[in-house]
C-alpha cells in the first residue's frame, strides 16, 4: 500500500470511530494488541481456506488430524 492510501485508510478509520462516539455517546475503548492479532489470524486462516478450496483441498487443524507421530 502506498503512502497516500495508508493515510486515507487511517483517516477513514478515525472518522468512523469519531462518528460512532458522537452518535452513540460511548467512549472509545482500546481492544488491545491481542484482539487485533486474533482478528488477523482469523482473516489469514479464512483466506487460506478459500485458496485451498479453489485447489480442491481442505484445511484441517492439528486437533482434527488423525496422524500421531511415533
Amino acid at each position: 500500500m502506498d503512502k497516500a492510501k495508508a493515510i486515507t485508510a487511517v483517516a477513514h478509520k478515525l472518522a468512523r470511530l469519531i462518528y460512532m462516539m458522537l452518535t452513540k455517546g460511548e467512549e472509545y475503548t482500546d481492544q488491545g494488541q491481542q484482539y487485533y492479532e486474533e482478528r488477523y489470524r482469523e482473516r489469514v486462516l479464512h483466506h487460506l481456506a478459500k485458496k485451498a478450496e479453489k485447489l480442491g483441498l481442505k484445511l484441517v487443524s492439528n486437533e482434527d488430524c488423525e496422524f500421531k507421530p511415533s
